[in-house]
């Protein structure tokens, strides 16, 4: 089958503009997915001749009828369903008992219901289409195995994102769907700005941080999706080398 197509949410920046970008070099119809027209938009127009495989779709994951919306007009355009790549997230700022309970749920709702509600509309689709199958890659973070200072909200749900792997690796066996995930450390994008002035350290200190190209995001997350669908990466992590995760602190 020569048509491969794609879902990337929170495409407009960042590992999501990366990855779809990569996709469409890669010969894929992709559907951007974000809440911002204009940056998906933005991106879209960056594929140059494969723009016209890009369809730009506005979403808020945290909203079932947008994620239902965007599932169906993929499914209109293109006519079936690869690959989803669920992206999307935000963290929350402050200390663990100053964080609001609207603080909790805005992270919840975009970074953990928004995947699941997004790998429930994959299914549907994939099930049933023909040839039957797909490729669910859920982005994890290293959050997903050891928290930064003050990141409750983030680090819970990523957590979470690896027991939502886990149920979806399984459950989708039976359908031809793989399902992975990419836990990412310190790529460079607009989210790790940041690091160049210094971020807390767990010792309490702020410290400097190295970064790795995003590009190599998107090169990882392409060697999961070339994967025929009976072979699997269920856990993958890339990272800048010398940040300081593999170690104590």
């Amino acid at each position: 089958m020569d048509k491969k197509v794609a879902i990337v949410t929170g495409a407009g920046s960042g590992v999501g503009r990366a990855v779809g970008l990569a996709l469409l070099k890669e010969g894929y119809h992709v559907a951007l997915a974000g809440r911002r027209k204009d940056a998906l938009e933005h991106v879209a127009g960056e594929a140059g001749p494969a723009r016209a495989r890009a369809l730009a779709v506005p979403t808020d994951v945290r909203d079932p009828e947008a994620i239902r919306a965007l599932f169906a007009q993929t499914k209109s355009a293109f006519g079936r369903l690869d690959l989803l790549f669920n992206n999307a997230g935000i963290g929350a700022a402050g200390l663990l008992e100053d964080l609001t309970v609207e603080q909790w749920k805005a992270v919840v709702d975009t970074n953990l219901t928004g995947s699941f509600l997004c790998t429930q509309e994959a299914f549907k689709i994939m099930k049933s289409q023909d040839p039957r199958g797909g490729r669910i890659i859920n982005n994890g973070s290293i959050s997903a195995h050891t928290p930064r200072p003050n990141s409750a909200p983030y680090t819970s749900t990523k957590h979470a994102i690896t027991g939502l792997t886990k149920a979806t690796s399984l459950d989708g066996r039976k359908y031809d769907i793989a399902c992975g995930q990419i836990d990412i450390g310190n790529a460079a994008t607009p989210m790790t700005e940041r690091m160049a002035k210094g971020v807390p350290q767990p010792n309490g200190t702020v410290a400097i941080e190295p970064t790795m190209d995003v590009e190599n995001v998107a090169n990882a997350v392409l060697c999961m999706a070339r994967m025929p669908l009976d072979a699997n990466v269920l856990f993958m992590t890339v990272m800048a080398n010398k940040m300081p995760f593999v170690g104590r602190g």
